[in-house]
């Protein structure tokens, strides 16, 4: 299975192009003024190329602005609201490594261990070997360790449609899915270059269980959607529903982005873990990257590490479960993007947590994201072409 992912910004997220058969755009009102008509246009391009429905939320210092568009329910008709809770795919990275820098920050660990030093044994077959790799390699994808999403078995068995109704609610163990890693060759020896891999993060959430003696979503909950008041924020587990208010999410299933459209909202995201199973709304996630970015969350130390990126591309650099991307009027902005079936997300924010903007299409095979970014920090819906790519995954 081959699942071609486009990003210009952030890390990729699945792409695909949409039958043009399912819905007009019908947008929300946006006071006229406001500052975002570009990212409302933007918006409305997106399900004008096909996506369901969007719903978009950006704070400045104007105060905060949110709009919807499409649809959030194909079946009724039902709009999508600013206040639909999602599935968030990797932007759970960011999660998950400001749980392990401030784990770093209280002396528990130091990014400089092994992998080995932790999960003893469980990083070695076929060239890898967990002695070799550090906790600052997982997190900002220096590891070389093979992405288990691009198993082909894998791609088969939950991606596509026969084996997706077969499986979705099946539940995977983290072990499992780096079993499945070692399998395969890793990419390159750690260190020397850059690949993105889910596995890094399904390690870094075994290594915080490791080193708390609780699960990682506890950590998060306590650590950060607690003091944050995070209140759309969860960490599933094996729970297979989305809680509400929520729309409904849409995935074609197949290799390519034609054919039919399935409902895909209910599916057990142990697949993903610590890698991406999060669920969050665009408040939330705009609130929790500004609290980070103003060092609310992070020391200064463990926030310079963070930030500290490795080049991805001409415009990319990727740090610890964050991203760094330069739009092409020059402005930076932070996040992480995330993918699941039926979820396409985006969250990003400038620097000094001044100006945020998080959004979700809910299909998960068509829409420029890169477009809308580029609209609301750029005023343009005019995205410069930047890719990366990966294999099947869970972006």
């Amino acid at each position: 299975m081959s699942v071609r992912t486009t990003r210009a910004v952030l890390v990729a997220v699945t792409a695909v192009a949409l039958s043009a058969a399912l819905v007009a755009p019908a947008l929300a009102a946006v006071p006229a003024g406001s500052g975002h008509e570009a990212t409302r246009k933007a918006a409305e391009a997106a399900v004008g190329a096909g996506v369901p429905g969007v719903t978009v939320t950006a704070r400045d210092g104007h105060g905060t602005w949110s709009a919807t568009a499409g649809v959030g329910n194909l079946a009724t008709g039902a709009p999508r609201s600013a206040d639909d809770r999602y599935r968030v795919g990797s932007i759970t990275k960011t999660f998950v490594a400001t749980v392990l820098l401030q784990l770093e920050a209280e002396g528990r660990l130091s990014l400089d261990d092994s992998v080995d030093k932790w999960l003893p044994g469980l990083v070695r077959g076929n060239g890898h070997d967990g002695r070799q790799i550090t906790l600052r390699q997982l997190l900002n994808h220096t590891s070389g360790i093979f992405n288990y999403t691009a198993d082909e078995g894998f791609g088969r068995t939950y991606f596509l449609k026969d084996g997706f109704f077969e499986h979705r609610y099946d539940t995977k163990k983290p072990a499992e899915l780096v079993a499945l890693a070692m399998t395969h060759a890793p990419d390159f020896a750690p260190g020397t270059s850059w690949n993105y891999s889910n596995t890094n993060y399904v390690l870094a959430g075994m290594v915080i269980e490791k080193a708390t003696g609780r699960p990682y979503g506890a950590e998060v909950r306590d650590r950060i959607i607690k003091p944050l008041r995070l209140t759309g924020t969860s960490v599933p587990g094996t729970r297979v529903s989305v809680p509400g208010p929520s729309s409904r999410a849409y995935s074609k299933l197949a290799e390519t982005a034609t054919g039919p459209t399935y409902d895909v909202t209910r599916i057990n995201p142990s697949i993903a873990y610590s890698a991406g199973e999060m669920i969050s709304d665009s408040t939330d996630l705009g609130r929790f990257y500004t609290a980070l970015l103003r060092g609310k969350l992070l020391p200064r130390k463990q926030l310079a590490e963070m930030t500290t990126t490795v080049a991805v591309d001409e415009r990319n650099g990727y740090g610890l479960g964050l991203m760094k991307s330069e739009l092409s009027c020059g402005v930076t902005v932070w996040g992480h993007g995330g993918g699941i079936h039926g979820s396409t997300s985006e969250a990003v924010t400038t620097k000094d947590g001044r100006h945020s903007l998080a959004f979700n299409l809910n299909g998960d095979w068509s829409g420029d994201t890169a477009a809308v970014i580029e609209a609301e920090f750029c005023g343009t819906d005019k995205a410069p072409e930047r890719t990366v790519s990966r294999g099947p995954d869970l972006t």
